[in-house]
């Protein structure tokens, strides 16, 4: 298997977790304060960083989005302390910018052995994401921009969404949805880091970590932990998940009042590996 390293490490963080039915049996802890950093044995599966200018960040294998618009996927300059970032940009109501049948344009690992999802894995996901000009939207529907999800077309395990004026994290087969960064409004424009830790496991010895920086912050604050859940948990059967990042927008409806197009840029994906938990 190819192991990907990343030449620019940025630290990076991601949100959080609450909900129903299954959540009530599950174990959420908030924590307000900074996370101390701690020494782990870890290993970098992956590091996209663009810094090579082009959409694969230079890594054979990387998916790009399938949407035909030109502009739906492209290298920015600049990013989160580095030169060089991508955009994936979405207008509703127009097929170029609908990638696999559904308004979206987003990059993903899943054709990178090294970096999948396995159950059994202890894994860290960062990324850096902006919100480029972003309008509040009218609807009640969320912009989703960074998921974990299972092969097979399956359902994400869990994803991070922009909804109305906050940033929230879900698990839809779970039913855990709560905000992480509550107000992203003074945040437009700026660089954003989140990290969620995630033991992947069958049964309810699983768990999820999800962590925020703000512009502004020195450090990464732990935001909710969900412990005792089925992480990996599938619809259909399948042995592998892998992660996307860039913008999905499944629920967006101009009839709805939401924004017509939209625009993220993400930076400094890592997927690292924290051991294994069997």
């Amino acid at each position: 298997m190819k192991k990907v390293h990343k030449r620019i490490c940025v630290a990076v963080c991601m949100a959080t977790i609450a909900g129903t039915g299954y959540a009530a049996t599950a174990s959420a802890t908030p924590e307000a304060g900074p996370r101390p950093r701690t020494a782990l044995a870890t290993s970098s599966l992956l590091g996209v960083d663009y810094e090579s200018g082009t959409l694969d960040s230079g890594i054979a294998g990387l998916t790009t989005t399938h949407a035909e618009a030109p502009d739906a996927s492209k290298v920015e300059s600049g990013g989160d302390g580095s030169s060089r970032s991508i955009s994936h940009k979405v207008t509703l109501d127009d097929p170029d910018y609908v990638s696999d049948g559904a308004p979206r344009s987003e990059s993903a690992n899943n054709e990178l052995e090294a970096s999948l999802i396995h159950v059994g894995d202890v894994h860290r996901y960062e990324f850096s994401v902006m919100l480029k000009d972003w309008e509040t939207g009218k609807g009640s529907a969320g912009d989703i921009i960074f998921q974990g999800k299972h092969a097979g077309g399956n359902k994400p395990s869990f994803y991070l969404m922009a909804k109305r004026n906050e940033i929230a994290f879900r698990s839809p087969l779970l039913e855990l949805q709560a905000p992480v960064v509550e107000d992203f409004r003074d945040y437009t424009n700026k660089w954003m880091r989140f990290r969620v830790d995630v033991r992947w496991a069958e049964d309810r010895t699983g768990y999820y970590k999800v962590s925020a920086q703000l512009p502004g912050e020195s450090d990464f604050t732990l935001k909710k932990t969900y412990t005792d859940v089925n992480t990996f948990h599938p619809e259909n059967p399948t042995t592998f998940g892998y992660i996307k990042w860039g913008l999905y927008r499944p629920a967006s409806s101009t009839q709805a009042g939401d924004p017509v197009t939209r625009v993220v840029q993400h930076d400094n994906i890592r997927v690292i590996d924290l051991g294994r938990s069997d």
